[in-house]
């Protein structure tokens, strides 16, 4: 096992969504040393909208949703993030996290850095009642379920959580948090 860093950095969850891809992939490619976990849907997703998932970051890992007890979160164990964001947060994804579960690589860190103490900022996918999103090939007008909604509210309430409605929010809470962390290990 690799020895923990001087410095702990952030680690950058991907799930199944378009909606804000591209602008959380612009916010990715310019922070420095950030490491990158895909669900598979992830992945996927990334490929289809004609981005390269190994391609991504400059200087950090990317670690993929291939085995089943997600080894990477040891990780989160020796102290090697300080942050975790999740974005985009699909439903699926969300869902999971309000219920507990921790069955893919996203669910699983974001459960090990909430029992490890480490912060998490999540841009949930709907969080609000009506939305326009990019699919691969067009437009399309989506309307958050119900119950959908409800979860991005209930993920609100968890510790150590921040749930952000946008990428513009997303992006002045992470520059934030970035700040602090500079500050507390200057």
């Amino acid at each position: 096992m690799q020895s923990r860093p001087e410095k702990p950095k952030l680690a950058w969850a991907i799930t199944g969504s378009g909606h804000y891809l591209d602008e959380c992939l612009e916010i990715i490619r310019d922070l420095p040393d950030v490491d990158l976990f895909y669900s598979r849907a992830g992945e996927e997703v990334i490929r289809m909208y004609g981005h390269d998932p190994k391609a991504l970051t400059k200087d950090g890992h990317v670690y993929r949703d291939r085995a089943a007890s997600s080894p990477p979160v040891g990780l989160f164990y020796r102290g090697d993030y300080h942050t975790l964001v999740v974005a985009p947060a699909t439903s699926n994804t969300v869902a999971k996290m309000v219920m507990g579960l921790s069955d893919t690589l996203v669910t699983n860190v974001y459960a090990q850095a909430g029992k490890c103490r480490v912060p998490s900022i999540v841009l949930a996918c709907d969080a609000i009642p009506e939305v326009d999103t990019p699919a691969p090939d067009r437009m399309v007008r989506l309307w958050p379920r119900a119950i959908d909604l409800a979860h991005t509210e209930k993920l609100r309430s968890f510790e150590a959580t921040t749930v952000v409605d946008s990428a513009e929010a997303l992006y002045e809470t992470l520059k934030k948090r970035l700040e602090q962390v500079n500050a507390d290990h200057g």
